[in-house]
């Protein structure tokens, strides 16, 4: 009975702490930035292909951020990954490395022939 409460309490507690990473809504969404402009799917795109290398620098230099919030929402969003996934590879390379195998030779590894 007593680990069933402890376990319901760290349940608990585990789902608290991670609620407190999710993240709020974008409250400049839609707003130009300070060069009077709001970033979009092809800004996005560059800004998620670069963001590996500008997460480097923004280790030493606090005026840098990697994602920009002055943008115009779901394209914004999609350009970003987009650009993110280019840089990584997209995870099709590695798919595409691994011929597959003949259905008629599985099926003669099936039978012992």
């Amino acid at each position: 009975m007593r680990s069933g409460v402890s376990l319901f309490l760290l349940v608990l507690l585990l789902l608290n702490l991670l609620s407190g990473c999710a993240p709020g809504s974008n409250q400049f969404k839609g707003t130009a930035s300070e060069k009077g402009s709001v970033a979009g799917f092809w800004l996005g795109l560059w800004q998620g292909f670069i963001a590996p290398f500008v997460f480097l620098v923004s280790l030493f230099r606090t005026d840098l951020s990697i994602y920009e919030v002055h943008n115009n929402g779901a394209w914004y969003n999609s350009g970003y990954l987009f650009g993110l996934a280019c840089f990584f590879g997209g995870g099709g390379r590695r798919a595409a490395r691994h011929p597959k195998k003949q259905q008629s030779g599985l099926a003669n590894q099936e039978t012992g022939n």
